[in-house]
Order: C-alpha cells, then structure tokens, then sequence
C-alpha cells in the first residue's frame, strides 16, 4: 500500500473543519496534524483515492484558504509520520 503524502498550511481554526470533511469522505485520506501553532497538516492519501483527494482538495480551497507545502523538515515527534520518513521504506501497519 503506497501511501502519498500532501502537506498543507492553513488557519489554525480551519484544521477541524478540513479533517471533519476527509473523515466524512470514509477511506479516501487521513489527516494528522503536524504542527499546531504553524497550522501545518497532512493528508495522507491511498494512490487510488488521490485523484478524489484533490478534487476534494480544489473544492475546500473555495470555502479556507489553504495552500500545499513541501514536507517540513521537523515533522514533529508523530511516529507514522517518522515511518513515512524512511527512504525507500515500505508501511506495513
């Protein structure tokens, strides 16, 4: 399972409003928070969903602004975050 990473950065109050639309969307992506005070996201994205991930992606950049980042060089002390990290690593939950 390939998992495709997209951080975003937004208004810290629009995080709970972006996870709770992905968590209504059942499968397609999950969010994790990487730093609170930066409002800096991540969705975590199956290779098959990633195409709807975006759509919903270009639909929520109509409602919050928020705008794709690269991955940040401190992503916090998450530990699937830090597996992620692992060149050339595969998940395997």
């Amino acid at each position: 399972m390939d998992l495709q990473e997209i951080y975003l950065e937004l208004r810290p109050e629009d995080i709970a409003y972006v996870k709770f639309i992905f968590e209504s969307y059942e499968g397609v992506g999950i969010i994790r928070t990487v730093e609170r005070k930066k409002a800096v996201i991540v969705l975590l994205v199956v290779d098959d969903f990633l195409n709807v991930a975006r759509s919903i992606l270009d639909s929520l950049q109509k409602e919050v602004p928020l705008m794709e980042i690269p991955r940040p060089d401190d992503i916090g002390d998450d530990w699937l975050l830090r597996e992620l990290a692992v060149p050339n690593k595969p998940f395997n939950p």
